[in-house]
């Protein structure tokens, strides 16, 4: 055996192995959302997200699963077998996804303002619509686990709650918040209320209770709440995390870039030969 062949052969086993690793994770990553969809209310109980937003964010973790799936056996199978036809469409792929990506990261980079104002407007309607239609909540709902998780409320300030229908009311001049905006470590309340969407809530205590239905919870506005906006806590978590965000996007192109360089370079060493499945026959 030549030496271009032993490379050759390298390279064959080595596009295999790790695209065997991508097919594993894929497949690990499809069960995962599976298992969200089939066991919901473990899930809701640990993450703090009720049906509708988690039912999507599984759906999503599913469709990525497969989709890795699938190009990794691509790269799997026209790398064992030598099949140039699958070896091509499985550096096409990837060059579609690497060009999508750099597309995205230009229009981000080039459109961030306009970008900030349509997650603001967004934001905003979630907020001024807040429950107005109890059977059309997962905006509202993934919002109030963004408040929680940030430990901020509203997107410029709390003053973004005051006035809101939903959690408004007649008796008292008193504004009110949701309870993702309470913040639990300023107080020593360890009293327990049950019947909130959000499992976190439940060490809220009484001041937490629901208004107008039992999905709804707010506390008000004088109380243990969060002072911050989220648009400040989330311009501080991209500030804190942009070396992180960075290096996973650098690592995932140079590792498209090395799948595509190893392919393509298997593909034009490789025998003419375009469709090796005849050997089979």
């Amino acid at each position: 055996m030549s030496a271009q062949d032993s490379c050759l052969s390298l390279i064959k086993y080595l596009l295999f192995v790790f695209n065997l690793f991508f097919f594993v994770l894929g497949s690990l990553i499809f069960c995962f959302g599976i298992w969200i969809l089939i066991d919901k209310t473990s899930f809701v109980s640990f993450v703090g997200l009720s049906f509708i937003p988690l039912q999507i964010w599984s759906k999503a973790l599913a469709i990525s699963g497969i989709l890795t799936m699938g190009l990794a056996l691509l790269g799997c199978v026209g790398a064992l077998k030598e099949l140039r036809c699958l070896l091509g469409l499985y550096f096409g792929v990837l060059l579609l996804l690497f060009a999508t990506q750099i597309t995205l990261g230009i229009l981000i980079s080039t459109q961030r303002m306009r970008l900030e104002r349509r997650v603001k407007d967004i934001v905003m309607e979630t907020i001024q619509n807040y429950h107005s239609r109890p059977e059309e909540s997962a905006a509202e709902e993934s919002w109030d686990y963004v408040q929680f998780q940030l430990r901020c409320c509203g997107w410029n300030s709390p003053r973004d709650w005051f006035g809101i229908p939903s959690l408004s009311s007649n008796a008292s001049d008193v504004h009110r918040v949701p309870c993702s905006c309470y913040n639990s470590s300023a107080t020593n309340d360890s009293a327990i209320f049950e019947k909130l969407s959000f499992p976190q809530f439940s060490r809220l205590g009484p001041q937490a209770r629901p208004r107008h239905s039992t999905d709804l919870c707010g506390v008000p506005a004088n109380s243990n709440i969060y002072s911050e906006g989220c648009a400040q806590n989330l311009q501080k978590w991209l500030h804190n995390n942009l070396i992180s965000i960075v290096g996973i996007c650098l690592g995932v192109g140079l590792l498209e870039l090395s799948f595509m360089t190893l392919s393509i370079f298997l593909c034009r060493n490789m025998d003419q030969v375009y469709d090796r499945l005849a050997r089979y026959r």
